[in-house]
């Protein structure tokens, strides 16, 4: 079957990803002690899902408004799962790491004319710059919020030594929050090393030139670190001056 793409999207599509769901399943099972569903229900899932993703981009691309639209859709989920992970109490603070790093990112490359105001372009981009920004943000949280409750005793006792809360919190932990860039900080010194990542390894199997396919990765994955370390830094300042991922007292 002649397609768009350096892949065969025939009826061997439904049989390798039956079998590879099903060989994720087994070794779930029984080589990792879980059960059989996590991967087989996660495989569904991404079924069902891409292909609403699929229906609703073909419609969506169509306008750069309504793809505005979905991407603030997608913003809304991403703040909901952060802040679900981080402070369920206050999950809408979320908003603020992932806007912080996505919008700066999303309307530098609108001003430059690198990303065309078009609808497919703004939902591919801005929306891997909300789920790296959603992935940063949960992890820095995270590791922040955790971090300071275990040295809890560490930041009374820069307190005592004349540091106000927020200057101690952050003594603490601020070298928590930039673990969370190890993994873009590592994709981007290995790409084409180590790894090729999906923008460049898909607009390859779509057809386009290497070199296209080489200047489009290198703008998602510098976009992508800007974006990363911004929502870092935001998650970083609301849990050591907000409290945020803190338990109320």
């Amino acid at each position: 079957m002649q397609t768009g793409t350096l892949l065969g999207l025939g009826p061997g599509v439904i049989v390798s990803v039956v079998v590879l769901a099903a060989a994720a399943a087994a070794v779930h099972r029984w080589a990792l002690g879980g059960g059989w569903l996590p991967p087989l229900t996660a495989s569904l899932r991404a079924v069902g899902q891409l292909a609403v993703v699929a229906l609703l981009v073909s419609q969506l691309g169509r306008d750069p408004w309504l793809a505005l639209g979905f991407a603030a859709l997608m913003f809304a989920v991403a703040t909901a799962t952060t802040g679900r992970r981080v402070d369920p109490a206050r999950w809408w603070w979320a908003a603020a790491p992932i806007a912080a790093g996505v919008l700066p990112a999303s309307a530098a490359l609108l001003a430059t004319g690198v990303l065309p105001f078009e609808g497919l372009a703004l939902i591919a981009l801005v929306g891997q710059q909300v789920g790296g920004a959603m992935t940063t943000a949960s992890l820095a949280g995270r590791r922040v919020a955790a971090e300071l409750a275990g040295r809890r005793g560490e930041v009374e006792a820069a307190v005592a030594l004349g540091f106000d809360w927020p200057a101690a919190r952050l003594l603490v932990a601020r070298h928590t929050a930039r673990e969370s860039l190890v993994p873009p900080l590592d994709q981007t010194r290995t790409v084409g090393t180590v790894t090729l990542p999906g923008a460049f390894v898909g607009m390859v199997l779509g057809g386009a030139s290497p070199v296209d396919a080489a200047i489009v990765q290198l703008v998602v994955l510098v976009s992508l670190l800007a974006v990363d370390a911004l929502a870092a830094a935001v998650a970083l300042w609301l849990c050591t001056s907000h409290g945020w991922g803190q338990p109320r007292e």
